[in-house]
């Protein structure tokens, strides 16, 4: 069982005690983050440390679900139920539901958000991985709807956002900002709503950039803004401070470094 750890290691930039609400563990392995939010299921974020290592292995150093489930992840919408993504060929989606006991879910990413989705009340999780395209086609919020379903409450649901890119370090073209303010609201496809942008900014998600037709845009945030137009409310949600191309000792990053390279984070449901 892994055991928090009492004294930091070497990372860069980042004090020990600097990320509230957010745990480094140590094992013989290595070190991964926990999120304090969802405490009470065994989850984990990785780092380039693990590096090499597959999720069937990760699995034994969370003491995780006795089946790893995962997919080809392809930037969609689709929320696949866990046993339909058990063995390769890995399908093609973006999230992952508990469908039973023991199972863990596990998505990627290289500066993609990944998403972890906790029922305290039913032992039921979700695993999602959400850059822009994602958002747009509102993985997460289908995530909620999927658990919702099988009988979770949704204002009992916790969800955790891991490292990702920080908006600040993230430009888009002006086109992929529209796209996301339209995605904030359930219907869309429709035209984008009055304030959608002002929305965004309002939340820390849409940040000014100097070059024409350039928007800086923090998709975590904009993935809590949709998952508060859901319900839920704030303190059910808890958003990684570290960014994946601020951290180049801790994480892989697409955007730094465009290399295609990925950390997992993996998330099981309780028995």
């Amino acid at each position: 069982m892994a055991e928090a750890l009492e004294a930091p290691f070497e990372r860069p930039d980042v004090g020990f005690n600097d990320l509230p609400g957010w745990t480094w563990v140590g094992t013989y392995g290595g070190h991964f983050l926990q999120c304090d939010l969802l405490a009470g299921f065994e989850h984990g974020f990785f780092t380039r440390q693990w590096q090499g290592r597959q999720p069937e292995e990760l699995a034994g150093e969370i003491s995780a679900g006795v089946s790893v489930h995962r997919t080809r992840q392809v930037h969609g919408g689709e929320v696949l139920a866990a046993r339909d993504a058990e063995r390769g060929p890995w399908p093609e989606a973006d999230g992952l539901r508990s469908d039973g006991g023991g199972q863990s879910l596990w998505v990627c990413g290289a500066d993609c958000t990944p998403v972890l989705i906790v029922d305290p009340a039913g032992g039921r999780v979700a695993a999602c991985h959400a850059g822009w395209r994602g958002v747009v086609a509102r993985i997460v919020p289908a995530a909620i709807e999927a658990l919702v379903a099988d009988g979770a409450r949704r204002e009992q649901l916790l969800v955790a956002l891991g490292p990702a890119v920080h908006g600040i370090r993230y430009q888009v073209e002006r086109s992929v900002t529209l796209q996301v303010a339209a995605a904030m609201e359930a219907d869309a496809s429709g035209p984008m709503p009055p304030g959608a942008l002002a929305d965004l900014e309002r939340c820390g998600a849409l940040l000014l950039d100097p070059a024409p037709g350039r928007d800086r845009l923090d998709i975590r945030r904009a993935t809590a803004l949709q998952l508060t137009r859901l319900g839920m409310v704030p303190e059910r949600i808890a958003l990684c401070p570290l960014c994946t191309v601020a951290e180049p000792s801790l994480f892989h990053s697409w955007r730094r470094d465009g290399v295609k390279a990925v950390q997992w984070s993996g998330v099981v449901s309780q028995a």
